[in-house]
């Protein structure tokens, strides 16, 4: 584990389609817990719940994880996770930022761990995951988020672009945007402080401001798309795999 990583878990407890979902019990654990467990395993360093509800924080306290209260206004998760950076590291020794969504229960932790690659490359400010899309449907499904991008390694991608529409056109392979990053500090602080964009909201796409601003996301390619729960299916789909 370094020091100079720190892993921070965003979680809020509104939610429109699944009302206090950090909390949904999944295999005898609250989700938030679930998720925590899966970015401790991933042995990266440090790992803090940024939350809007004591709630949360109790039951992350009570399984033996770190819990901080954020403002419960943010507008995104990437501002929870800075309002919680400045409070857990005031004194800036931590280096790179990983930003694991709270409703990801079954996120490989090889997976967590593998976002951190591309960052290698000091030219690279933000690293993101995909997977290969193998399901046709979710070729022309706008709920999931494509990543365009020019292959620069096995296994890589730089983004060019992220949709919701059906792209690249042609022959060859389509990917599907993980919405897990690993942040240099210096990055998540400008990307903060950015203004939405154009294309951020047309597309809405929080990552697209970064790109239209200039900077460098990287892409690496993973086998598998963790299940992201936002609805009482979902939720079941997860008691299933983690039962």
């Amino acid at each position: 584990m370094a020091d100079d990583v720190l892993i921070l878990i965003p979680a809020r407890m509104a939610s429109t389609r699944l009302p206090g979902k950090p909390l949904a019990d999944i295999a005898g654990l609250p989700m938030i817990v679930q998720v925590l467990r899966r970015a401790e395993e991933a042995r990266l360093g440090p790992v803090v719940v940024a939350c809007d509800d004591q709630a949360i924080a109790t039951a992350v306290e009570k399984a033996g994880g770190r819990a901080l209260m954020t403002r419960f206004d943010h507008p995104s998760g990437s501002d929870r996770i800075f309002e919680a950076l400045g409070v857990v590291d005031p004194d800036s020794k931590v280096r790179i930022v990983v930003n694991v969504q709270g409703d990801l229960p079954t996120v490989a932790p090889a997976d967590i761990a593998a976002a951190l690659k591309p960052l290698d490359d000091p030219a690279v400010d933000i690293a993101t995951l995909a997977a290969e899309i193998r399901n046709p449907q979710e070729r022309t499904n706008p709920n999931v988020v494509k990543v365009v991008g020019s292959p620069i390694a096995p296994g890589r991608l730089r983004a060019l672009y992220f949709t919701r529409a059906t792209a690249p056109s042609g022959d060859g392979p389509l990917y599907h945007h993980i919405g897990l990053y690993a942040y240099r500090r210096a990055a998540l602080e400008r990307f903060v402080k950015l203004p939405p964009s154009p294309l951020e909201l047309r597309e809405r796409l929080e990552q697209l401001r970064a790109l239209e601003a200039g900077m460098r996301i990287d892409v690496a390619i993973v086998d598998t798309v963790p299940l992201g729960v936002d609805t009482p299916e979902d939720l079941a789909t997860a008691r299933a795999m983690l039962r």
